[in-house]
């Protein structure tokens, strides 16, 4: 049988030298950030979130979305965008698009996340008298509010135990300001039988502090409720800075 130069039989079974194919002896190398997703899991089931910065934390949400690539760049460049883990899951989907590399996949697991912090404070809400858990009160309230870009204007209707109704955003505006109308807001009252209400709205700035539009229009409210038996708790206000009670500041 004819031998080729290399001294290998020329028969039909020797197949086709690849031109791509790794040198003999090397595997070829596992992508180096499969090493650094398994680590950054492991330090998540060791030492919990709190050990994580807030992009590495943000990370472990992309790694769902992308199955076979490095999101550290992109956790980064999200932070970047929008300040903190919090601000990213609450952003609006189509600023979160405008960041390069963020698809519907993306913002899907970034929703779903914020949703899901929405739902697990309302149903600590939900599962004692409000007055007398009022920590969850204000988480939830953050939760929902705390860093939505524009106002929005939330009632909690409570019944005659102080146990959350139901908890509705009524209005939405812009930047700075939201309409409200008093007697829209005790008409949804009797509507849902609440003998009692918090108000809760969010000023995108970060700054809690109460403007005086924001306490007329809390003692307005309280003027209407009141003679038709609905009592208002307090109107919360909350930011990236904290929040505010009116009735705690003795405003009302």
């Amino acid at each position: 049988m004819a031998r080729n130069p290399s001294g290998r039989s020329g028969g039909r079974d020797d197949p086709p030298a690849d031109p791509l194919a790794a040198p003999a002896g090397f595997a070829e190398a596992e992508p180096h950030f499969l090493g650094h997703r398994e680590r950054l899991r492991e330090r998540f089931r060791k030492a919990g979130g709190e050990a994580l910065p807030d992009y590495e934390l943000l990370e472990l949400v992309l790694f769902r979305a992308v199955v076979r690539a490095d999101v550290k760049p992109l956790a980064k460049a999200l932070i970047d965008r929008f300040g903190s883990f919090a601000e990213v899951v609450t952003a609006p989907p189509g600023r979160l698009r405008e960041v390069k590399g963020v698809g519907e996949a993306i913002v899907t697991e970034l929703k779903l996340i914020g949703a899901a912090v929405e739902r697990v404070t309302r149903g600590q809400v939900r599962a004692r008298p409000v007055l007398s858990s009022w920590s969850a009160v204000i988480a939830h309230c953050r939760a929902s509010m705390a860093f939505v870009e524009q106002e929005q204007f939330r009632i909690l209707f409570l019944d005659k135990r102080n146990q959350l109704i139901l908890d509705e955003v009524q209005q939405r505006g812009t930047v700075d300001h939201t309409p409200v109308y008093p007697r829209e807001v005790v008409k949804r009252a009797l509507e849902v039988a609440a003998s009692a209400i918090i108000l809760v709205h969010n000023h995108p700035s970060g700054d809690p502090t109460p403007s005086n539009a924001d306490i007329q229009m809390t003692k307005t409210i309280i003027d209407v409720a009141k003679p038709l038996g609905i009592e208002v708790h307090d109107h919360i206000i909350v930011g990236k800075d904290g929040h505010a009670s009116l009735r705690g500041l003795r405003l009302i």
